[in-house]
C-alpha cells in the first residue's frame, strides 16, 4: 500500500493549488496520453468500419484490437504511476532519491513525489504492440491490393 504524507490514497488531499496542479499535470501527461491514443484508434476504427466497404473490415477490426490493447496498457501505466507521490518508504526509493540529478535552478525548490523515472518497460511493451499491429496492417493492405487484381497468368491468356 502506498502512503501519501502518511495517508492512504483514498484519504489523500492536496495541501495547496500548486501540488494539485502538479498532480493533475502528471496524470494528464503520463496517464492521459495512453488513453487519448486509444480513443483516437477507436475513433479511426469506427470510421473505417462505418464508411468503407466490406474489404476494409479487417483493417477496422485491427484498429479495434489496437485500441483495446492500448486501453489495457493505459490501465497498467496508471497502476505503475500511482506511487509517483508516495512517501519515501523503501530502500529502493531512498537510493533513487540519492541518485537523482537536481534540475539547475531548482535545487532548493519544493519536491513533488519521487524523482522522474521513464516507464521503460511500458514503452517497450507499447512499441511491440504497435509494431505487431503495423506489420499486420501492411499484410492486410497487400492482401487488399491483390484482392481485385487479376493474376498475371490470367492477363497473358487473353
Amino acid at each position: 500500500m502506498h502512503l501519501y504524507r502518511g495517508h492512504r490514497a483514498s484519504s489523500f488531499s492536496a495541501i495547496d493549488n500548486i501540488e494539485l496542479n502538479e498532480l493533475r499535470a502528471r496524470q494528464r501527461t503520463f496517464d492521459g496520453a495512453y488513453r487519448r491514443t486509444a480513443l483516437a484508434c477507436l475513433g479511426y476504427a469506427l470510421t473505417v468500419l462505418r464508411l468503407f466497404d466490406v474489404r476494409f473490415y479487417k483493417i477496422g477490426i485491427l484498429y479495434l484490437v489496437l485500441a483495446a490493447l492500448l486501453f489495457v496498457l493505459s490501465h497498467v501505466r496508471a497502476r505503475h504511476s500511482r506511487h509517483d507521490f508516495a512517501d519515501r518508504s523503501s530502500e529502493k526509493l531512498r537510493t533513487l532519491y540519492k541518485q537523482a540529478i537536481p534540475t539547475i535552478g531548482q535545487e532548493d525548490a519544493r519536491e513533488f513525489g519521487r524523482p522522474f523515472v521513464t516507464a521503460g518497460f511500458d514503452v517497450v511493451l507499447i512499441t511491440a504492440v504497435v509494431c505487431a499491429v503495423e506489420v499486420a496492417m501492411l499484410a492486410l493492405i497487400v492482401e487488399l491490393v491483390y484482392w481485385d487484381c487479376p493474376s498475371p497468368l490470367e492477363t497473358f491468356k487473353e
